[in-house]
C-alpha cells in the first residue's frame, strides 16, 4: 500500500479510490473504526532541545515551554510540534460524536481510514438520499469526518456527494456559507455543545442533498457556449498561475524557485486536461452533462479527482482535505455564476 496510506476499510463495492480492505456491512462508526485499525490514541508530550548549539557534543536537553509533540502512543510515531491550548483528538472519540449523525439520519457506515501515514484520519457514511440526472447520471450522498493529528488543522464534518459515473467527490454549493460543513479546532473538545453547533451548521442531510440536487438540476439544464466554457477554466486556474509566478520573483532560495516553478508548470498544463475531460471524461456524453454546465464543472472534478496527484492516495487528500477541495468549491459556484448569466 502506498506510504501515504496506513490503513483503511470499506463495507459494500469497492470505493472508488480502490483502497482497502472489506468489511462486514451495517458495522457502527465504532465497529468500522477498529475493522480499520484506528483504534490508538494520541498524546502531548514534552518537546526538548539541546542546552548548547553543539548537537554533537556531549549536551544536556532542556524542555521547550509550551510546546510539545504530538505522538501516537502505540508506537510513538510523532505528528508534529503543537501548542498548550491544543486539545489533541482521539479517534475513538471523533467516531462516537460521529454516531450521533449517522443514528439521527439513519446513515450507513461505508468506508473509513488514515491518510498521510496516520496524520488525517477520515470515516464516510451514506446518507441514502442519492438522485439521477437525466441519461442515468447517479448522484449518492456521503457524510464525511475527517480527524486532523496536525498543529493548525481542525477537525470537519462535512457532507460530500459522489458522482457515481466517473467518481468525482463533489461539493455542496449552498446558499448560507458553511458549505455542508462545520469544521472544529483543537481548543475545546468535542462535547454535546459542540455537536449542536455542528447539527444547526449542517441542518439534516435530507436538506443539504436537497439544494445540493437542485443546483445539479439547474447545471445539467444550461448549455454552455465554447468562449464562455473558456472564460471559465482561465477564471479558474489564471489566478492561481499569476500568484504562483509572482511568488517566484520574490524567492532567492534554489530549492524554492523549483518547487513553485513546478506548481506554475502544473497550473499552465491543467486547463487543457479540463478542456479534455469535458469532452472524453467518464460520463461526458450523457444527457445531463454533454455540453451543460453540469459536464464543465464535473470536468474541473475529474481533473482534480484523477488526473492531478501523483497517487490515488494523495488525490483522494487533495480531493477531500487540501486546497483543491476549495478550488473544487470554486468550480461548483463559478459554474451557477456563468450558467445563470447564460
Amino acid at each position: 500500500m502506498a506510504a501515504a496510506v496506513e490503513t483503511m476499510a470499506y463495507a459494500g463495492e469497492v470505493p472508488w479510490h480502490g483502497l482497502g480492505v472489506k468489511v462486514d456491512p451495517n458495522l457502527t462508526p465504532r465497529e468500522m473504526l477498529i475493522a480499520a485499525d484506528l483504534d490508538w490514541t494520541v498524546s502531548k508530550r514534552h518537546l526538548f532541545t539541546h542546552a548548547k548549539p553543539d548537537i554533537n557534543a556531549s549536551n544536556d536537553v532542556i524542555a521547550v515551554p509550551d510546546y510539545y509533540v504530538l505522538t501516537r502512543d502505540s508506537d510513538n510515531k510523532t505528528f508534529g510540534p503543537c501548542g498548550k491550548r491544543f486539545i489533541p483528538t482521539q479517534n475513538a472519540d471523533a467516531f462516537e460524536f460521529f454516531k450521533k449523525f449517522t443514528d439521527a439520519g439513519d446513515m450507513a457506515m461505508e468506508t473509513a481510514g488514515s491518510l498521510k501515514g496516520g496524520e488525517q484520519v477520515w470515516g464516510l457514511a451514506n446518507v441514502s438520499k442519492d438522485f439521477v440526472l437525466p441519461g442515468d447520471d447517479r448522484v449518492l450522498g456521503y457524510l464525511l469526518v475527517s480527524v486532523s493529528h496536525k498543529w493548525g488543522k481542525s477537525n470537519e464534518i462535512k457532507f460530500t456527494p459522489i458522482r457515481v459515473v466517473c467518481n468525482n467527490t463533489l461539493t455542496l454549493a449552498l446558499s448560507d456559507k458553511s458549505h455542508g460543513g462545520f469544521k472544529m479546532p483543537h481548543v475545546r473538545a468535542l462535547d454535546s455543545e459542540v455537536f449542536v453547533s455542528a447539527e444547526q451548521a449542517l441542518g439534516l442531510a435530507g436538506d443539504r442533498m436537497e439544494e445540493f440536487k437542485q443546483s445539479a438540476e439547474f447545471l445539467s439544464s444550461k448549455k454552455f457556449k465554447k468562449d464562455t466554457v473558456v472564460n471559465y477554466i482561465a477564471d479558474l486556474f489564471q489566478p492561481e498561475l499569476l500568484k504562483a509566478q509572482e511568488e517566484i520573483e520574490n524567492m532567492t532560495e534554489v530549492r524554492a524557485i523549483a518547487n513553485r516553478q513546478s506548481m506554475v508548470d502544473e497550473f499552465k498544463r491543467i486547463p487543457s486536461l479540463v478542456h479534455q475531460a469535458i469532452e472524453e471524461q467518464p460520463g461526458a456524453r450523457l444527457k445531463s452533462s454533454n455540453g451543460t454546465w453540469w459536464g464543465a464543472m464535473n470536468a474541473v472534478t475529474f481533473v482534480v479527482d484523477h488526473k492531478w496527484g501523483h497517487d490515488r492516495d494523495a488525490s483522494l487528500h487533495n480531493a477531500w482535505f487540501g486546497g483543491r477541495a476549495s478550488l473544487k468549491q470554486k468550480a461548483m459556484n463559478k459554474a451557477i455564476e456563468y450558467a445563470e448569466a447564460a
